[in-house]
């Protein structure tokens, strides 16, 4: 099974601290953010992975290399100048992501959520892993029932950025620059998305004050 890593996002939301590198090489308690995501994959028995490359994304592709000295296989994605967003991503990177179901986390979260839970084979076009609603998204994205995400009433809970997507999510989808979203949702009205309920650590690192926040919670002390 092969994983992705989306790391080409512009980090506006980080700026200053994104002025000069880009978000994935941040440090989270000494080590870059993205190392925590390639050695979590690794540990699952994930070791080929995909990073998709826009913003600075030659100091991202310097840092990693070829994944050799982490234990992994690095292939990388690159979309130019500017992200594609989460879908267009996808859809670029399917040729180095193969014809089987893969995994796709977002670079910018750290969570010990253990990739190993993931199925190998969704029983729907995606399985994603859904956590409480934090502060800045208390109305969550999607409802789950059963096993199975609903985009209606019900409690709702925050989608991870976690997930397994089958290459046939995007198989209507032409190239270019769209969000991942839509096709989430039209597959969640088939009843074609399955999800768990993760309740472990997780946060999403969207601005300076919750990269501070995940620093304090895991520096020693």
């Amino acid at each position: 099974m092969k994983a992705m890593i989306l790391a080409a996002g512009r980090g506006e939301r980080m700026r200053p601290l994104t002025n000069t590198l880009p978000k994935p090489l941040l440090t989270v308690a000494g080590k870059p953010l993205i190392h925590y995501h390639i050695e979590a994959l690794r540990a699952a028995g994930i070791t080929r992975l995909v990073i998709n490359l826009a913003y600075r994304g030659a100091q991202i592709q310097a840092a990693l290399g070829d994944g050799s000295r982490f234990g992994v296989q690095i292939q990388y994605s690159h979309e130019g100048p500017q992200p594609l967003e989460t879908g267009g991503g996808i859809l670029h990177a399917l040729a180095l992501l193969g014809d089987q179901p893969f995994i796709v986390v977002n670079g910018d979260i750290w969570t010990n959520y253990s990739y190993a839970r993931l199925p190998a084979r969704p029983p729907g076009l995606a399985h994603l892993v859904l956590v409480d609603n934090p502060p800045h998204n208390p109305q969550g994205d999607f409802a789950l029932r059963q096993g199975r995400v609903h985009d209606g009433d019900g409690v709702r809970l925050t989608y991870s950025g976690i997930g397994v997507y089958r290459p046939e999510l995007f198989s209507s989808c032409a190239a270019g620059r769209f969000p991942l979203a839509p096709l989430l949702r039209r597959a969640i009205a088939r009843g074609r998305v399955s999800a768990e309920h993760y309740t472990g650590t997780w946060f999403d690192i969207g601005t300076p004050a919750r990269l501070a926040e995940v620093e304090q919670r895991l520096s020693p002390g």
